[in-house]
């Protein structure tokens, strides 16, 4: 063996270890013991996901194709600034009319910047990019994939978000894609909700907002344009889980986590993409023992737009249904809002799938609430969809064939490039 050939292995061995390191500093294991309620906890689950607790909003949810209709009208409205941030933007009616509303308020004067996922967004179609840069919109595409992003080319902006004015904000998991119009009628369309913000919550999104703007760009903006003094608009207490310190875990991740490990009565989890790693399942274990009603809504395979995500999930199903978790696999359509509520008493909705590659890769963003009147509205919505799955039972669970856990198994091996 060659001299070069040893340091050639010596090269990929050091690598491989600095990757290893990379990932095993944002990958802690994450335990918390606690005889506290949530209720009581919410400057600390704030603080830990490294954001605070903020008073005077309200918060408004949006179902299905009705977001649009809420947005659409608040981008016309805006003044001064509309800022939109999205992952996945594809050519067609919704993604028209988007195109028209942020092309209007450019040319009307107003400050239109947008950002945009390089991969999410590649199908929007050059005639509507064209459009909004001809009338003026600021687009900051983010991480194309290009030699200079080599390092970053995996990360993805999977965030949807809107502020406007600085004074209105929208938060939630609806996607630039015809499938979100309607009303989640058949498997040709989506079930989603996002939430639009009122109150001085508005200026963290409006921060996170501009996270990857400046990252894109390197261009600031400062001025009431777009932190403007915000006033109390209702009794929300808020807080925001965005940031993704280098080398350390992500705040979303750490906010997931702690509420799992804070529940007391009923833990409720609607997720698209749900493939918890282990110390998620036995936090998610241990909330059974303690006597919580623990219970995670997911699409069916055949539901799903990407059935290999959810067998990769069945994976790990079998401990969860043993354990106490009560499963049900939504039917009628792709199930994609990303919700949470714990004890009635708080609740979440944002960006982010419960995966390795949402909590860990992703930018991502999730509201956490301290509202009783919330928290209800989202348990019945959870119910309503309810009616619409079918619950896996454990013991028939364990019954399924040869092939299927193979596969399961097999697509769990890639759950963080998925």
């Amino acid at each position: 063996m060659g001299w070069i050939t040893v340091i050639l292995i010596g090269a990929v061995l050091l690598l491989g270890l600095a990757i290893w390191s990379i990932k095993r500093h944002k990958d802690p294991h994450l335990a918390l013991k606690t005889d506290d309620s949530l209720d009581g906890l919410i400057a600390s689950i704030s603080g830990m996901s490294l954001g605070m607790a903020i008073r005077g909003n309200s918060a408004e949810i949006f179902e299905n194709g009705a977001y649009f209709d809420g947005l659409l009208e608040d981008i016309l409205a805006a003044k001064q600034t509309v800022h939109f941030e999205t992952y996945l933007w594809k050519e067609g009616r919704i993604g028209q009319r988007m195109a028209d509303a942020f092309s209007k308020q450019a040319r009307a004067g107003v400050k239109v910047r947008l950002v945009l996922d390089a991969v999410g967004c590649k199908k929007m179609g050059a005639q509507a990019r064209r459009q909004m840069e001809d009338a003026g919109c600021k687009i900051a595409i983010y991480h194309p994939r290009t030699l200079k992003n080599i390092g970053v080319v995996v990360e993805r902006d999977h965030r949807k978000l809107a502020i406007l004015d600085g004074r209105t904000a929208w938060v939630g998991g609806h996607c630039i894609v015809d499938a979100w119009l309607g009303n989640a009628e058949d498997r040709d369309h989506v079930r989603d909700l996002s939430v639009r913000l009122r109150g001085p919550v508005v200026h963290a999104v409006q921060s996170v907002f501009s996270e990857n703007w400046v990252e894109v760009t390197g261009r600031l903006f400062v001025g009431a344009d777009a932190f403007p003094t915000l006033e109390p608009a209702g009794e929300v207490e808020a807080h925001i889980a965005s940031m993704k310190p280098e080398g350390s875990a992500p705040a979303v991740k750490i906010l997931h986590h702690t509420v799992i490990c804070c529940a007391r009565q009923r833990l409720w989890i609607q997720n698209p993409y749900f493939i918890p790693e282990l110390d998620a399942v036995e936090a998610l274990a241990e909330a059974v023992k303690r006597g919580v009603d623990v219970r995670v809504m997911v699409p069916s395979a055949d539901a799903s737009d990407m059935p290999i995500v959810q067998h990769a999930a069945h994976r790990n199903f079998q401990q969860l249904l043993d354990s106490g978790v009560r499963i049900f696999e939504y039917q009628r359509c792709l199930l994609h809002q990303k919700v949470m509520t714990v004890d009635g008493v708080w609740c979440s909705i944002g960006s982010s799938n419960f995966d390795d590659r949402s909590f860990e890769t992703n930018d991502e963003i999730t509201v956490g609430f301290h509202d009783r009147k919330l928290a209800r509205r989202l348990e019945e919505i959870f119910e309503a969809d309810r009616a619409l799955c079918i619950e896996l039972d454990a013991a028939q669970w364990k019954k399924r064939g040869l092939v299927h856990r193979a596969k399961d198994s097999a697509l769990y091996l890639f759950k963080e490039v998925l």
